[in-house]
This record gives C-alpha cells, structure tokens and sequence, in this order.
C-alpha cells in the first residue's frame, strides 16, 4: 500500500500534508504516516516492509535536498552582501577601466596602453562623434605597457565624446586601451543586479571592464632624516 492510497479515516491521519518541520522533521512524518497506513491496510494484503524502508528513503531524499537548497540560498545572498560591500569601498578609489571610447569635460584623461612589440612609432588616434580626428604622437616605445595623458586644452580637443585606437609601426593590431580614473559612485543595476561603476572621463562602465585597483606609479621613498652630528658625539 503506498503512501497516496491513505485516505482520511482512523486515527493519526489528520496530521497528513503538514511540512515535515512542522510535525518533527522526516522521522515523526514518516512514523505518522506508517500508522496510518497500517490501520487502513488490508488485513489480507498486508503492505511489504520494503516499501516502507523506500518511502522512508524518499522521504530523507526530498528533506536533505530542501536543506541543501535552503543552505545554497542563505549562501547566494551571503555573497550578494559581500559583494555590495566590496564594491562601497571602491568609491574614492584610483582604477584602470578597459575602454576604446572617453568623455572630456575639461580635465586631462590618463592612460595606458599594452605593446606586443616594440614599435619605432606609436601613435594615439582620438576622433570625436564628426568623425574628425586627432593624433597623439607616443614615439619610440618598447614592449608593454605605455603611459600616455590626453591634455584636450594641449590638443584643442572640445568637451565631448571621443573614440580611442592605436597604431604602429609594426602593424600590430587589436591593441587594448585602459583608462584611469577615481572611482565616483557604485551603482547595482535595477535588472540584472550587476555592479556599474562612475568614473570621471567614461562614465558608468561595467565592473568586469576593471583592470587594475590602485595607481600603477610607486611612490618615491621618503628620504632618511640626517643624523644629528652633535647628539652623535655626546655618546661618543
């Protein structure tokens, strides 16, 4: 007799479709409804002992995957909060952005770019929405990366939105440009939960557009004091 065949009479029924964690978990459904079958069994049929053992297996089964999606879903939010607090702290913050396109609005706009090769010429092409173009001349370069700084009042670039590329010498193609900034605001997207992050000279950009926490220039180490030539030589 399986479980779905219990109807509603005889004693110990009425407890039939609770949760099993408000009757005691899987064991005290189980007990419950092992009475129940009994008392309505036929005397001349008896139900099998196996079957009993199978819906008590069935039975752990379903808990033991109701706890795991449980666990799985307290650990989601978990780290959606982590998250959202490691995203706060970038606010302030210098970054490196990859980005093929800029916003000028008066300030200068750092960079970098990466080389494959050395290149005897490299040049930085800047072409705002007209179409009209302006070169930034990097010279000689080798291999890596290469710091460059767009000055619009240098160049006579007006306020606006400008597309990036660049060129050599070596024809290497494809070369990927990175933007510097601070970090203005964070920003989590109403439909699909994903980070956007403010940064002056492009924008709202994606978090996975992020390259690099931090400057990428050490500071110069701060110099010793001079010793004190006349306290040395009261100890001497």
């Amino acid at each position: 007799m399986s479980v779905n065949n219990v109807n509603n009479s005889g004693a110990g029924v009425d407890t039939y479709g609770q949760t099993p964690q408000s009757n005691g978990g899987t064991s005290s459904m189980f007990l419950t409804l092992l009475v129940a079958q009994i008392q309505n069994q036929d005397p001349t049929n008896p139900t099998d002992s196996a079957e009993y053992i199978n819906q008590l297996s069935m039975m752990s089964q379903m808990e033991s995957m109701q706890t795991l999606n449980d666990t799985m879903t307290g650990v989601y939010y978990m780290a959606e909060s982590m998250q959202a607090m490691g995203m706060a702290n970038l606010v302030g913050q210098q970054v490196y952005a990859s980005s093929n396109s800029i916003k000028l609005e008066g300030n200068n706009i750092d960079g970098r770019i990466n080389l494959q090769h050395p290149a005897e010429n490299v040049t930085l092409h800047i072409k705002d929405s007209a179409g009209k173009e302006t070169k930034l001349e990097l010279g000689k370069q080798p291999q890596g990366d290469v710091n460059f700084t767009i000055d619009p009042a240098a160049l006579g670039l007006a306020d606006g939105e400008y597309t990036l590329s660049v060129v050599t010498d070596v024809g290497e193609a494809n070369i990927p440009i990175e933007i510097a900034g601070i970090v203005n605001s964070v920003r989590f997207d109403p439909q699909t939960g994903a980070p956007m992050i403010n940064i002056p000279g492009l924008g709202e950009v994606a978090y996975n557009t992020l390259r690099q926490f931090g400057s990428s220039k050490n500071p110069a180490p701060t110099p010793l004091p001079s010793p004190d030539v006349n306290a040395l030589r009261r100890f001497s």
